[in-house]
């Protein structure tokens, strides 16, 4: 996606038509189209051909792009776990992997960046009951190596909002529970993860309809996409009417969600609750 932004904002600046750079490939404007919006596999020698008609001379500006193109192709760690990871999430991974922001709402499950391997465990169980243990082991697997991306050098920021019924539905069992509202109370103690619940006192609320995703982008040129999953399949929304849409819903659940700084109190109220039954 990076790289057919800047290959489309080189086109529109030479005034070249993605007829004319199809010719230049030997291939067709859709395929330019497609290129620019990161949604097709990239050849290094079409890459070139390119920067070449865009007038693109500068050796390190020419080596950066092509360097581009070649990590585009590289399969993401990912890949690896191939047998357990369905087409359409794989997508939903590179997209995270390369988010400045990830903000998310969610009504039943607490987001996967911040689940504790048991809890993880669990909420997959409930999906594959009749999977083997090596699947589920995978699985689990997959999900903690997501959680990386939180701690490499230059993390995104993840601000969340929760459903208070997330917290109170014991999954796993309420130690299960516990040992993951620990978890919550101690990320919220991390610069780039900010976590918002929204109390059963709210009532109705402006994304009553169900969880989703927007992913932000450091390149301006590249539109916020946002994921909503399904039990087999995925949406991913990037026009511009859908994405204002759900903008406007991600704010209005963050004015009515309790503050940030409320939330270790929130926690510790609910973790309290378990301790007394």
């Amino acid at each position: 996606m990076l790289l057919g932004a800047q290959l489309r904002r080189l086109r529109e600046s030479r005034g070249v038509t993605r007829e004319d750079a199809g010719w230049e490939i030997r291939s067709s404007e859709s395929k330019i189209s497609r290129m620019e919006l990161g949604r097709v596999g990239f050849k290094e020698r079409d890459v070139a051909d390119l920067l070449t008609l865009y007038g693109v001379t500068d050796e390190q500006e020419r080596f950066a792009l092509l360097k581009l193109a070649r990590d585009a192709n590289s399969p993401g760690w990912w890949h690896r776990y191939g047998d357990v990871l369905p087409s359409w999430f794989q997508s939903y991974l590179g997209l995270e992997a390369a988010a400045v922001l990830i903000r998310s709402y969610e009504v039943q499950f607490v987001p996967g960046l911040l689940q504790t391997r048991e809890y993880a465990r669990a909420v997959v169980l409930l999906g594959h009951s009749g999977a083997d243990s090596v699947d589920i082991d995978r699985r689990v697997d997959l999900r903690m190596r997501r959680q990386e991306l939180l701690r490499r050098p230059r993390p995104p920021r993840l601000w969340a909002v929760v459903d208070e019924a997330v917290l109170r539905r014991p999954i796993g069992g309420p130690q299960v529970m516990r040992a993951q509202l620990e978890a919550l109370l101690e990320a919220t103690r991390t610069p780039n993860v900010r976590l918002q619940v929204i109390p059963f006192a709210a009532g109705g609320h402006a994304a009553a309809g169900g969880a989703f995703t927007i992913l932000r982008f450091g390149d301006q040129d590249l539109p916020d996409i946002v994921y909503i999953e399904q039990l087999t399949s995925a949406l991913y929304l990037d026009k511009r009417e859908d994405l204002d849409f759900y903008a406007l819903a991600m704010e209005r659940l963050c004015v009515e969600a309790e503050p940030p700084e409320n939330t270790p109190d929130i926690l510790k109220r609910i973790i309290a609750d378990i301790d007394s039954q």
